[in-house]
């Protein structure tokens, strides 16, 4: 076993109860995320961490391969060790693809998996877009009403995170329009591990300013250990994550408008 996908799926949402079986234009979410991560090259097993018994049924009913976690695990990232330290033969990357994550394009993955084979020393990885003025100035206009929306990154020249931030970094302070593109970088939630990393990471205690900002990669940055960020291309697709009924009806549009990212 070489490299492996790992979705971590929960039953339970304030917002959403059931959330992964929730029906998008004729099939679970749970079976989107699933068909999302079989359209992915490079990947030799995919597994579903869950702790519930309903999910099991139910992503058995369509042919995948679950691995039963302790209910009791805080994150996905949590759940993702506990599936992965159950597996005899370890893995030498395992990607996390959050299991609300039903437009997620499936070249993206490959984006974080080549990325990590071509650099043996990123023992973590995770994915970000340029975004044009124009998307630029679509989250600027976010932040106004919501200021946790969406997450910056900066990296260094060979591609090692500085920072991840609900701010966004950097500040730009002279705007140039002779390129499309601003020099911002949207991060994207999908994070590729190799079990050590995965290990140490799960070790941690949370950290100060990954309390601040919520967000739990700044743990590894504050304890030394470097992420790459592999850029990806979005070619045009819409990416959105499902955490209400509203949602729901946004990704069925999206779908209805762009097609379907695998096959069934």
């Amino acid at each position: 076993m070489k490299n492996i996908i790992v979705i971590p799926a929960r039953y339970h949402s304030t917002r959403l109860p059931g959330k992964p079986m929730v029906q998008i234009s004729g099939r679970s979410m749970l079976q989107r995320v699933w068909a999302i991560a079989k359209a992915a090259q490079n990947i030799d097993e995919i597994f579903i961490a869950t702790d519930d018994q309903r999910i099991q049924d139910h992503a058995q009913s369509f042919g995948a391969q679950v691995i039963m976690t302790d209910p009791s695990y805080p994150t996905g990232t949590d759940r993702v060790h506990a599936a992965v330290s159950q597996l005899n033969q370890k893995p030498e990357i395992i990607i996390n693809l959050q299991g609300d994550a039903a437009l997620t394009p499936p070249w993206i993955i490959q984006d974080l998996i080549d990325g990590m084979i071509q650099d043996n020393n990123a023992a973590m990885a995770t994915l970000a877009t340029q975004l044009t003025w124009q998307k630029y100035d679509e989250l600027v206009k976010s932040k106004i009403t919501s200021k946790s929306s969406g997450t910056t990154v900066t990296f260094d020249k060979d591609g090692y995170a500085l920072y991840f931030s609900k701010s966004i970094i950097p500040f730009v302070r002279n705007r140039d329009e002779s390129t499309p593109f601003s020099p911002v970088f949207k991060h994207i939630g999908i994070y590729g591990y190799r079990f050590d990393a995965l290990e140490k990471f799960v070790s941690l205690a949370q950290t100060p300013l990954e309390k601040v900002e919520s967000l739990e990669q700044l743990r590894m940055l504050e304890n030394g250990i470097k992420i790459k960020v592999v850029q990806a291309e979005l070619k045009g697709r819409t990416m959105w994550s499902v955490d209400c009924h509203e949602d729901v009806k946004k990704v069925e549009e999206i779908i209805a408008k762009e097609g379907e990212l695998a096959a069934f």
